[in-house]
């Protein structure tokens, strides 16, 4: 079955209100999380006191565009480094790579990864404009690389700190399945929409059985 071009929401009133909710709610998420950010940062220093607290990565935005992006750091400092000998056991179908018992993610890592809390430094990501709350995922060069016309449709929006992939199975998900959520998201988008993902997404935010 040929599929289909995504038609694009990007009219202006949903794209200036979007813009607005994002810079609101990552002030508000950056203010009323810093006592949070202190303790991750303190227990991330006392586990490992060489390596940084903040790990940035290249990712690829909207339009192909590139940025950092910033979590908590919650694996060895020389995970990279380690990546190529553990490709092979990629647990995701298709340009990604997830493994649930990495052996590079660090004690605490485990749990910011768990519930999540090592995506918050996204939050700065959202605030300059790079990242906004909702939107596909943004992925990293070498996935992109790999990337058909079809999936490449997943970068003509701004991406995000969460979306529909994220609330609707996410690692439990293959590859596939997530370009059609996301693809889905890109045609559907609308300021109430953004606001129900984000709602989801604090419901299931916290132990969620798939996150790794």
């Amino acid at each position: 079955m040929e599929k289909k071009n995504t038609i694009v929401n990007d009219g202006k009133i949903y794209l200036f209100t979007k813009r607005l909710v994002d810079i609101f709610g990552s002030l508000c998420g950056i203010i009323l999380l810093s006592l949070l950010f202190v303790i991750i940062a303190v227990l991330i220093k006392i586990e490992d006191p060489k390596g940084s607290i903040f790990f940035s990565q290249n990712r690829i935005g909207l339009n192909g565009r590139k940025f950092k992006m910033y979590k908590f750091r919650s694996m060895v400092s020389n995970a990279e480094e380690k990546l190529a000998e553990l490709l092979k056991y990629n647990e995701i179908n298709g340009a990604m790579f997830k493994m649930k018992d990495d052996p590079r993610i660090t004690k605490v890592g485990k749990f910011i990864r768990k519930t999540s809390v090592d995506e918050l430094p996204q939050l700065f990501n959202v605030l300059k404009g790079d990242m906004s709350l909702v939107g596909p995922r943004p992925p990293l060069p070498r996935e992109v690389a790999v990337y058909s016309a079809y999936d490449k449709q997943r970068l003509v929006v701004t991406p995000g700190c969460t979306g529909l992939w994220q609330v609707s199975g996410r690692n439990s998900l293959g590859f596939n399945e997530m370009v059609e959520l996301d693809l889905q998201y890109i045609q559907r988008r609308t300021f109430l929409f953004d606001i129900k993902i984000i709602f989801k997404t604090v419901l299931v935010l916290f132990g969620s059985k798939d996150a790794f």
